[in-house]
C-alpha cells in the first residue's frame, strides 16, 4: 500500500474519553487510520485494540497549547473534537477547554484544510447563566466562524456503559438514604445512546451529513424523576426520590465544589443546567437536523440499561436470575 492509497486519517480529541472511545470505535470499523490526540497518552493505551495493527496511533495534545494541536492534526484529512467538561478542576476551565481549546483545534483543521466534527451540548448559548454552556456557546461561534463547514452535533445526555449520569446515581443508590431530585425533578432529558452519537460522528466524517448544527437525542424523553425512577428498576433498588429545591441545591454544589482532589457530585453550575429542559427543540426536529434525520434509529434505554448497570443490584446478574440452569 503506498502513500496516496492509505485510507484518510481522522484526529480525534478526546478520544480516550467516554464519548470519544466510541468515536474512534465506530471510525476504525469505516477502515480510517486513526490518531487519538489526549493530554496522557501512557494512559489511553486501551484504545489501540479498536482497531487493526497500526490502524490507530497515540498522540500528544493539550487543548490549552495551540501548538501541541496544531502539531496532532499534521497529515489529518479530518477532525473530530470529543474534549469537553462537566465541572471545572485545577487549569482546565470551561473557557480554556470549552472556549480557547474548540478555538485551537477549529483554527488548527482550517490551518490544514481538515474537514471538522465538533461535538457540543443541548443547551449551548453564549447568553446562558451556566458557566458550562456558555462556554459551549463561545466554542460554537469559534468553530463556525473557523470553518464554516463544520459540522456541530448538541446530544442531550449520553448514555452508555461509561457514562456520567445513570452510574452516578446508581452508585449512589447503593450507601445513600434517598435519591435528591433537584428542582422538584421536572426537567426533561431526551437520553442518547452513546453509540448512536459515535453512528452520527461517523456519518459526518464519511461526507453524508451537510453542514450546520444538529440536536441529537433519543426516542424517549424523560424527567429527571423518569429517568432515576427507570434506573432504580432496572437495578432493582428502592430509595425514596426526595425534592431538593434548586436554591438549596445550589448550595450544597458550592460546598461540593469546594472540596480540593474530590471530583463533586454536583456543582451549582450544574443546578443552573437542570433549570431548562435538554431536548431538541421543535426548529431542529422540523428541519430535519436531529438523529432521525441523520437516518439513524435512536436506541432506547430499555436496550441498553440493564447490561451495563446489572452490577449495581443488591445480588449482580444475580438477582432475579431464578433458577440455576
Amino acid at each position: 500500500m503506498t502513500l496516496a492509497t492509505l485510507p484518510p486519517l481522522v484526529t480525534v480529541f478526546g478520544g480516550s474519553g467516554f464519548v470519544g472511545r466510541h468515536v474512534v470505535r465506530a471510525l476504525a470499523r469505516r477502515g480510517y487510520r486513526i490518531r487519538v490526540a489526549v493530554r496522557r497518552p501512557d494512559l489511553a493505551g486501551f484504545v489501540l485494540p479498536f482497531g487493526n495493527v497500526g490502524q490507530i496511533s497515540l498522540t500528544q495534545a493539550n487543548l490549552r497549547y495551540p501548538e501541541s494541536v496544531r502539531k496532532a492534526v499534521e497529515g489529518a484529512s479530518f477532525v473530530v473534537n470529543c474534549v469537553g467538561i462537566l465541572f471545572e478542576a485545577g487549569r482546565n476551565k470551561f473557557d480554556a477547554v470549552q472556549d480557547f481549546g474548540a478555538r485551537a483545534v477549529a483554527d488548527a483543521a482550517k490551518g490544514v484544510g481538515a474537514k471538522l466534527v465538533h461535538i457540543s451540548a443541548i443547551g449551548a448559548d453564549v447568553a446562558s447563566a451556566s458557566l458550562y454552556a456558555a462556554s459551549k456557546g463561545r466554542g460554537e461561534q469559534a468553530v463556525s466562524q473557523l470553518v464554516p463547514d463544520a459540522v456541530i452535533l448538541r446530544p442531550s445526555i449520553v448514555f452508555g456503559p461509561e457514562d456520567g449520569f445513570f452510574n452516578k446515581f446508581a452508585a449512589m443508590s447503593r450507601t445513600a438514604p434517598f435519591l435528591p431530585l433537584i428542582g422538584g425533578g421536572k426537567t426533561k432529558f431526551q437520553p442518547i445512546f452513546v453509540e448512536d452519537l459515535a453512528e452520527a460522528v461517523g456519518r459526518a466524517v464519511d461526507g453524508h451529513v451537510a453542514p450546520g448544527i444538529y440536536e441529537l437525542g433519543g426516542s424517549e424523553v424523560l424527567t429527571f424523576r423518569e429517568c432515576l425512577e427507570e434506573m432504580l428498576r432496572v437495578i432493582d433498588r428502592r430509595k425514596p426520590l426526595v425534592s431538593l429545591p434548586f436554591g438549596l441545591a445550589s448550595f450544597i454544589g458550592g460546598v461540593a465544589s469546594a472540596v480540593p482532589l474530590i471530583a463533586p457530585p454536583l456543582t451549582a453550575d450544574q443546578v443552573v443546567l437542570l433549570k431548562k429542559d435538554n431536548v431538541v427543540s421543535p426548529a431542529a426536529t422540523a428541519e430535519g437536523r436531529t438523529l432521525e434525520g441523520l437516518g439513524i434509529r435512536a436506541t432506547p434505554l430499555a436496550a441498553v440499561l440493564p447490561g451495563y448497570l446489572v452490577h449495581f443490584r443488591p445480588q449482580g446478574q444475580y438477582t432475579r436470575s431464578g433458577k440455576a440452569a
